[in-house]
């Protein structure tokens, strides 16, 4: 007989339920955001193999930013979803100030940078010449998008944590729905449409973020949502903000530890020549499309755990998690085969020289396995363990991994032993492999399983 009240076939289909409500739009909006990577990748694949490998390239300027992002989002997602939980809306639209104005100061950064030297930026990625001249047209143009994306994170943030994850989906799907059709409008030069080819990849990105910023300030000004009010942009409340960077910096420092390494992935292949680097590029870019319900579950089932957290159901809440793994293997499996039978499409529609094309072959099938642990240590990672506060087994856990083994040996792999290319990408794929025996284990000592708003009733 099972006595524990929260795995009863009724509270299973409340689990359904929930998960339908809040997963599924946020999981679809994933799907999205990966089908930007992918039109861009088919549509400037199609001028010159070049022109693909240089936006890649520069493309790793807004994957540091979005890194930077998720750890202020997964900040703002850790207290937003346990004060809703709890039915605390003011401690909401509090942390939802604070968590803007950082966010505000970060992106200008990044938008400064884009402009002002965007040919620095790219030497840091290749010394190919033809690619850091295209890559750094792309960075002054798509500039202005670094500001606009930081704002519409935090607003979405704060949408999806608030109980309106379909109005965020439907924001995030428009403006992906925007960029697609004004890439194809301006790079290629379509309804007289100037030509603009990588430029127009970068203009049809800030035109899509532009509409997206606007339409998250209009949706969060109507009756009934969580408010950005001026009084708690001036004053801060120094017990929301010390929680904040509390749950936040071991985040970050998981995100740059994470991020830098992957990053020095782009680093060691985009020296390994062009065919490299535009392989490496279709094969990421399809990995991530494909992983995308993987990051939605996360996504989610982060917020799923934290509102039973914040609301004091701490059993509840472990029972989630436990679903929400098995959901994850599942769906890494899927991503997996589903990558594996579409390999044979992606090689027939990718225009690349024979040496790329065989390269891409065998990226594909060493994504595949990637995918299945990627899936749990995005659900464990982004989800469960930071909702119940413990955001640091992450950070530790990359930096052992990434900087202990897959940037070291990447490097010497490449450079030192200076393998083959295939060689190269196999041994710095095997990260999120790696993770997995540590991930259960910390899973296990349900550190994770905490209230974390129960200090303002006992103060």
């Amino acid at each position: 007989m099972n006595n524990n009240p929260w795995e009863t076939a009724g509270e299973r289909a409340v689990f359904r339920r929930r998960l339908l409500k809040v997963v599924l739009p946020i999981t679809f909006q994933q799907i999205m955001l990966g089908l930007v990577s992918a039109s861009d990748a088919l549509m400037l694949g199609a001028l010159t193999q070049d022109a693909l490998s240089a936006v890649s390239l520069a493309g790793q300027v807004s994957f540091v930013e979005n890194m930077f992002l998720a750890a202020l989002t997964t900040g703002l997602s850790i207290l937003a979803a346990q004060y809703w939980g709890k039915g605390d809306v003011g401690a909401v639209e509090r942390v939802f100030a604070y968590a803007m104005k950082m966010t505000a100061v970060l992106s200008a950064a990044f938008f400064l940078a884009g402009a002002l030297a965007p040919r620095g930026l790219m030497r840091i990625f290749t010394d190919e010449e033809p690619l850091i001249a295209r890559g750094a047209v792309y960075l002054r143009t798509v500039s202005p998008s670094f500001l606009l994306t930081g704002v519409s994170q935090i607003y979405q943030t704060a949408l999806k944590n608030s109980g309106r994850a379909v109005i965020a989906s439907a924001v995030s799907c428009t403006s992906v729905a925007v960029n697609i059709l004004f890439n194809a409008l301006l790079i290629f030069g379509l309804l007289g449409f100037p030509r603009m080819e990588i430029a127009g990849a970068a203009a049809a990105t800030v035109l899509a973020r532009a509409a997206e910023a606007v339409w998250c300030v209009l949706e969060t000004a109507r009756p009934g949502r969580v408010k950005l009010r001026w009084a708690n942009l001036i004053h801060d409340d120094t017990r929301l903000r010390g929680d904040f960077w509390k749950y936040t910096l071991p985040v970050l420092g998981n995100q740059i530890v994470w991020g830098v390494g992957f990053t020095m992935y782009s680093v060691i292949m985009g020296h390994l020549g062009t065919d490299a680097v535009a392989a490496n590029s279709i094969a990421n870019i399809v990995k991530n499309l494909l992983s995308s319900l993987c990051f939605g579950l996360g996504l989610g089932g982060g917020i799923l755990v934290g509102n039973e957290l914040g609301a004091g159901r701490l059993d509840r809440a472990k029972v989630y998690g436990g679903r929400l793994c098995h959901l994850a293997l599942a769906c890494g499996a899927v991503s997996a085969l589903a990558l594996l039978a579409a390999s044979p499409v992606i090689l027939a529609v990718t225009d690349l020289s024979e040496q790329a094309s065989h390269y891409l072959r065998w990226m594909l099938v060493m994504c595949s396995y990637n995918m299945v642990g990627q899936a749990m240590n995005v659900m464990t990672f982004n989800g469960i363990f930071p909702a119940g506060g413990d955001s640091r087994f992450g950070f530790y856990c990359d930096s052992i991994v990434m900087w202990g083994y897959s940037v070291p040996m990447g490097f010497l792999a490449a450079f030192g032993l200076k393998l083959p290319v295939l060689a190269v990408f196999f041994i710095i794929n095997l990260d999120e492999i790696v993770k997995l025996p540590a991930v259960y284990r910390n899973y296990k000592k349900y550190k994770w399983v905490k209230d974390l708003t129960v200090r303002e009733e006992t103060a």
